[in-house]
């Protein structure tokens, strides 16, 4: 596969376009040795009409957000991130991206005390192809509870998308992956399910959604969205609260939702199996999904994202100039 780094196009930087392979930062940034810095990823996906950003707006929101809590003062706001995001998907002639756009800070001091730190933020898109196996979206994947706590929430920002934060999920995934599961089920401080590696986390349990509040885990706009299609779209009850991990042990069907992952079910989680998911192909797959309120959802957000299901123009953002 050809490193990131080795590719044509285009990154956004301060306002400036520069070659993908010349775009480099020193070496002495000061969020490359602490991790003081923001991000969001962002899908677009070609529509009827086009190529779209999805939830867009939300995106580029938290990100202003996140630099306001972490005290990351900005020269852009929100109408130029997200013109920016728009113009890197044309520039780079992409019909479907994933974005990132990030805020740093520069090399101009080293150390907890720096003064005089500048504020950068570049945006760059590529296509990103499938997130994991294409059969996990159907067979679902198997998960491993982690021993590595998600944060408490006077730790720190829990509802900044930090660059810091992602040691804490590494760490709990790789542990997880070397074991030999798809995806670790992270609790927070008192034990009580939080999220996955980079995920939230929902359970279906007699005809109920449920997601743990918003404490210790990001504040996810795939969350968002699938709670509005759940109540809006299915006519289900959702509720956000506290979650033990047992119950998803015991759940009807369970499912992790991400900007990059969209929708995926889980169907082991410590070696339980989750559900009729989890029966291990003791019924044909096409029985299964006949009657998972899962694969429901993933029809309809799949619609949602590419622009096919009524009534969520706000949500979609034209990459076409002139629009």
């Amino acid at each position: 596969m050809t490193p990131l780094y080795d590719r044509d196009g285009w990154i956004w930087q301060d306002g400036e376009w520069l070659a993908w392979r010349e775009a480099t930062t020193h070496l002495l940034s000061h969020t490359l040795h602490y991790g003081m810095g923001c991000f969001e990823g962002v899908r677009a996906y070609a529509g009827e009409g086009g190529t779209h950003l999805f939830r867009a707006a939300e995106h580029t929101r938290r990100l202003l957000d996140s630099a306001h809590a972490l005290d990351m003062p900005l020269a852009w706001d929100a109408a130029d991130l997200l013109e920016a995001q728009r113009e890197c998907v044309r520039r780079n002639d992409l019909a479907n991206a994933y974005l990132k756009p990030t805020v740093y800070f520069g090399a101009e001091g080293m150390g907890l005390r720096a003064k005089g730190l500048t504020t950068h933020v570049m945006i760059a898109a590529w296509d990103l192809g499938d997130y994991l196996d294409p059969c996990a979206a159907q067979i679902g994947l198997r998960a491993l509870t982690s021993s590595w706590a998600r944060h408490h929430v006077n730790i720190s920002l829990c509802r900044a998308k930090t660059n810091g934060h992602y040691v804490n999920s590494i760490l709990a995934l790789n542990t997880a992956v070397k074991a030999g599961f798809d995806e670790t089920i992270m609790l927070d401080p008192e034990g009580y399910v939080a999220e996955a590696s980079a995920a939230n986390v929902f359970l279906l349990r007699d005809g109920v959604l449920h997601t743990p509040e918003i404490t210790s885990c990001l504040q996810g706009i795939t969350r968002d969205s699938v709670i509005t299609l759940a109540r809006r779209e299915l006519g289900l009850e959702v509720r956000e609260r506290r979650i033990t991990r047992d119950e998803l042990y015991t759940a009807e069907e369970a499912f992790v939702t991400g900007t990059a992952a969209e929708i995926l079910p889980l169907r082991e989680l410590d070696g339980r199996r989750i559900g009729v998911r989890g029966a291990d192909a003791l019924k044909p797959l096409e029985a299964i999904e006949a009657r998972s309120v899962t694969a429901r959802l993933q029809g309809l957000y799949r619609q949602l994202a590419r622009g096919k299901l009524e009534g969520y123009d706000a949500w979609l953002t034209a990459t076409a100039q002139g629009t």
